[in-house]
């Protein structure tokens, strides 16, 4: 997955998690609807100051918008199985 990827997921993640439409989240940040949903299809990929806008429209840090984030760290069971 490439960072515009990334980004889009992340965008569309935390724009959830304020409970905002696009439009809410584009008035915020001083951009076009269009261009927000662009960004969170992975259409486009936005410059720094963009992401600096979006970022704070959203009250987080621009690092969010770019971390991977993996499959979790899981570990297999280990040890004699409980029956109960």
């Amino acid at each position: 997955m490439d960072l515009k990827e990334v980004m889009a997921r992340n965008l569309r993640r935390a724009r959830h998690e304020k409970n905002l439409t696009q439009e809410e989240l584009a008035g915020r940040a001083g951009l076009s609807m269009r261009y927000v949903g662009a960004i969170e299809r992975g259409d486009v990929s936005a410059s720094v100051t963009v992401l600096g806008q979006i970022a704070d429209a959203l009250e987080i840090e621009p690092g969010e918008l770019l971390k991977k984030v993996g499959a979790p760290n899981i570990r297999p069971i280990t040890g004699p199985n409980v029956a109960g």
